[in-house]
């Protein structure tokens, strides 16, 4: 299947997949100014692989993304969420924590799949990120926990 192909009931059943992390120890590695983990996960069958992937900015604690990736049969990725700090505009969002997710309609206009971007209040740091990212793509396999809610 190619990424043109995918329709909204596609994506809909990928991520109400149960999945689960395979590698829960993996290391976390240096790339440049950002510190990075992957971790691999497969859906309940066994048949459906993903990845999750975790950076943050050494230097900017608002600079930080957590997303999981399809991996599809042909090896291609499709990115189905992506949740991101507050350090960037993203159109109409300015400088708020968001969270990204692909739909059929970024695909058919030839966007990245997870173009569409919404602001959120559930999380502000990575480990809130990656709590909410769990949760909705119903990832077991990790032990996370959810930020406290802000005050101000």
């Amino acid at each position: 299947m190619a990424i043109e192909e995918i329709t909204t009931d596609k994506l809909q059943n990928l991520i109400q997949q149960p999945k689960h992390v395979t590698n829960p120890k993996a290391r976390r590695r240096t790339e440049e100014k950002y510190e990075r983990i992957d971790y691999e996960v497969t859906a309940q069958e066994g048949e459906l692989k993903f990845r999750i992937y975790l950076r943050q900015n050494t230097t900017d604690p608002e600079d930080f993304s957590c997303g999981i990736r399809w991996v599809m049969p042909s090896g291609e990725t499709l990115t189905l969420a992506r949740y991101n700090g507050s350090n960037h505009i993203h159109h109409e969002i300015e400088f708020q924590c968001h969270i990204h997710r692909a739909t059929e309609e970024a695909i058919r206009q030839g966007r990245k799949p997870e173009h569409h971007a919404e602001a959120t209040k559930l999380f502000h740091t990575l480990d809130g990120a990656l709590h909410c990212l769990l949760n909705d793509l119903k990832v077991s396999g990790l032990e996370s926990h959810p930020d406290q809610a802000e005050l101000f």
